[in-house]
């Protein structure tokens, strides 16, 4: 088979990667259908919308930064650079009772720190903002150790390690350096917004591979993946298809899940060894707000990896209207109580309202003035499988894009260290399965 042959695609999950993968097939002339168990496109970056919002809401906060080029070239080849916004909101920290500005500048000198530690902070951060690109030495030490080292306890203590905390839990002294830093090294102060929120995004791109003639298959969960007569099939609905090439982009669970031929193989058992955890976000329609101050962002400590032994049950206190103007939401000021927690967590078992009140002293105590009375409508979004979780030297555990299966590919948000989970990866990852799976000869040796 010729790298200009025109193929049958399978992708599986409608999330920016697969769309991604099928914009770059589509174009190319091969024959693309996607597969997608849930009812729009968009998978952890898929919005909802209430009566009366001209906007779209993103399920679990998302935005890009200024230095996320894969999805902003993917948004320019579509003709729409014009509808992506880029405000500075304010983002910043819990500190004894008190908000501070988070930022990587001169804010920092007002945070409660010593002049040792803020200057020894500064240093830490210019080197891995500005200085070092070789993430992989620093993956050779947990970012417990070396920030403890290179920051001093004092800063260390104060600002990274409740972060930490709250976002891995009893697992925060294994995430290793290079993790945090492609976290420091990409970030900008400006955060950006595709005008109408994420799913309008999403819903232009689906609309995009649509019209290069690929097929979009929603509420169609795949039941397996497997080889028939050595080419890749899959089966749907009760039916057993069979394509040249295959892509599945979803987490590895799943995979395996779907693929019984790959679970005991190194590879299956190297995809099974890869650690996540979920989120969970309530967000709620407010008729007041709740950061006066206009934060955006605010980062709550965790003092324990028991949230209920921690000051704060949650780790995140996002209030969206002020990032964007609540016109575009009827007039609702909209927060979201972000959380990342391990899928057996109790977050996981309880009911949406019993979740809301779980977390409603929070808001009392960051805002005295907060009453339940202010609450006009509440959601919760809960998402298994949402955070990789990397280790020391994580990059030699990851399993390729291309499978051991004849034709089968898998592309995920485990594979994309060192960099974060977000839809500029995604887009990345999911272009370059695309382009792997286009080669000559995709087949390898068992």
């Amino acid at each position: 088979m010729t790298e200009n042959s025109k193929l049958s695609v399978a992708i599986i999950g409608a999330g920016a990667a697969g769309l991604a993968a099928a914009w770059d097939l589509a174009r190319a002339g091969h024959q693309v259908e996607i597969f997608e168990a849930e009812p729009e496109v968009g998978g952890l970056a898929a919005g909802f919308r209430d009566e009366g919002w001209d906007w779209s809401l993103e399920k679990f906060y998302h935005h890009w930064f200024e230095t996320d080029t894969d999805i902003l070239k993917l948004v320019d080849e579509l003709g729409c650079a014009d509808k992506v916004l880029f405000p500075r909101p304010k983002t910043s920290y819990w500190i004894d009772g008190k908000i501070y500005r988070s930022e990587m500048n001169a804010s920092a000198l007002r945070l409660p720190l010593s002049p040792l530690s803020l200057f020894r902070l500064g240093l830490a951060g210019v080197y891995l903002k500005f200085i070092t690109k070789n993430w992989r030495a620093l993956e050779t030490v947990t970012a417990d150790q070396w920030m403890r080292r290179v920051m001093g306890d004092e800063a260390y203590n104060r600002l990274w390690r409740p972060l930490l905390i709250g976002k891995f839990a009893d697992r925060y002294q294994d995430v290793n350096m290079a993790w945090m830093w492609a976290r420091i090294y990409t970030r900008s102060v400006r955060l950006g917004i595709f005008e109408g929120g994420f799913q309008s995004f999403l819903n232009t791109l689906a609309d995009a591979v649509r019209g290069k003639g690929a097929a979009i298959h929603l509420n169609t969960p795949v039941q397996q993946i497997a080889a028939q007569n050595v080419q890749p099939a899959l089966t749907v609905n009760g039916e057993t298809r069979v394509f040249d090439r295959i892509i599945s982009t979803t987490s590895p669970g799943l995979m395996l899940k779907l693929t019984p031929d790959l679970r005991q193989t190194p590879y299956g058992q190297q995809a099974a060894a890869l650690e996540s955890i979920g989120a969970i976000c309530v967000v709620l329609a407010l008729k007041q707000s709740v950061l006066t101050d206009g934060t955006y962002w605010l980062n709550l400590p965790a003092t324990s990896a028991d949230k209920r032994a921690s000051e704060f049950p949650f780790l995140a206190l996002v209030e969206h209207t002020n990032f964007l103007d609540k016109r575009h939401y009827g007039g609702d000021v909209l927060v979201y109580c972000g959380d990342y927690i391990p899928a057996d967590h109790e977050y996981f078992k309880l009911s949406d309202d019993a979740l809301v009140e779980r977390f409603l002293p929070a808001l009392k105590k960051v805002n005295p003035q907060f009453a339940p009375g202010w609450i006009r409508k509440s959601w919760v979004w809960r998402a298994p499988y949402a955070q990789p979780v990397p280790g020391v030297n994580h990059s030699a555990k990851i399993p390729p894009l291309q499978t051991p299966l004849s034709g089968v590919y898998w592309a995920s948000m485990s594979q994309v260290y060192p960099w974060d989970r977000g839809t500029n990866y995604a887009v990345r990852i999911g272009r370059d399965v695309a382009k792997l799976a286009v080669k000559a000869d995709a087949r390898v040796e068992r």
